[in-house]
């Protein structure tokens, strides 16, 4: 089985440098690296025993689902690999990603280990990320077997999948009417979901995520959230990124109008991007530790309004 690794890429050269030395380790190389970059300068990545081929698109509005498809596009894998930029794969990833292909149809989804700032600092030490990597709270553990069935599209998540190109072109590939952040992840899984094909989780087949400085929620995405919430729901009759909006809600930028969908009521501003930053002590950013945070302030407010007045002394 060919197997191509595509991965998209818009500065960040040191993390996909480091994606690229993972790939280099592996037990069994990919047929080629396909990179759609979307910047106008060619990166500059180290030597391989396999192909690399970077698709220029430019640093003009290339949303991220077009990126992923022209990626798709240009592979000639018969087995898709899809990794963030920010990942680094370790050593079984390709090998564990074919066993499952080979068994599975469907789409795959591998583990992912998420490093604390400066654990890249002395290069690719799988014993040190092992060590230091922690696995996202919000995400379910490995299964027992080699794979098992995970039964809502709303868990896909395109840091580090794989698929078949047969399955890619089948569902259509990701839908290009999302632009900026948030939906077409979601958007995959129930496309996946409406051909019948099922996910699973993978055991092994893992991505060492890089620290990088993020928000979540992801306020700072607030604009392109609203609007590709209102194209999930146009399209698929039923809402998304509901835990998102409630945040955004709570923190009074939005408020839900009479159509059914959200009126932005101001920009965020440095306070809501305080709650939302990840700190450097944090290897990743967690909506729902922040939502938790909002809903326990909305009761206290709640609380506070309900209680009876004091009489005057």
């Amino acid at each position: 089985m060919k197997i191509s690794v595509c991965t998209l890429a818009h500065g960040r050269e040191d993390h996909l440098c480091n994606l690229v030395r993972g790939l280099n380790r592996s037990h069994r190389p990919p047929c080629e690296l396909v990179v759609a970059v979307m910047q106008d300068q060619r990166y500059e990545l180290p030597d391989t025993g396999f192909p690399v081929r970077q698709v220029m698109l430019g640093s003009g509005d290339i949303c991220l689902a077009e990126a992923r498809n022209t990626a798709a596009e240009h592979a000639n894998g018969e087995l898709l690999v899809f990794l963030d930029v920010d990942c680094i794969p370790a050593p079984s990833l390709i090998e564990d990603y074919a066993a499952a292909a080979e068994a599975n149809d469907g789409v795959l989804m591998g583990e992912v280990g998420y490093l604390p700032k400066g654990a890249t600092a002395s290069g690719i030490d799988y014993e040190a990320f092992e060590r230091l990597a922690v696995k996202h709270a919000d995400r379910a553990g490995p299964p027992r077997d080699m794979v098992g069935r995970c039964g809502d599209y709303r868990c896909f998540w395109s840091l580090n999948f794989a698929l078949s190109a047969r399955t890619f072109q089948e569902v259509g590939g990701f839908d290009q009417r999302y632009v900026g952040y948030g939906g077409e992840d979601t958007d995959f899984g129930r496309t996946v979901a409406a051909h019948d094909l099922p996910l699973w989780w993978v055991r092994g087949a893992k991505a060492y995520h890089q620290y990088h400085k993020h928000h979540m929620p992801p306020v700072h995405h607030l604009d392109s959230v609203l609007a590709n919430a209102q194209v999930f729901a146009d399209k698929w009759g039923e809402p998304t990124m509901q835990h998102w909006l409630r945040a955004f809600r709570l923190m009074g930028l939005i408020e839900p109008d009479p159509a059914g969908g959200w009126t932005k009521l101001q920009d965020p501003d440095e306070s809501h991007l305080a709650l939302t930053r990840q700190q450097e002590h944090q290897p990743y950013a967690s909506s729902s530790l922040v939502l938790e945070q909002l809903e326990s302030q909305a009761r206290r407010g709640s609380d506070a309004s309900r209680a009876p007045a004091m009489a005057p002394a």
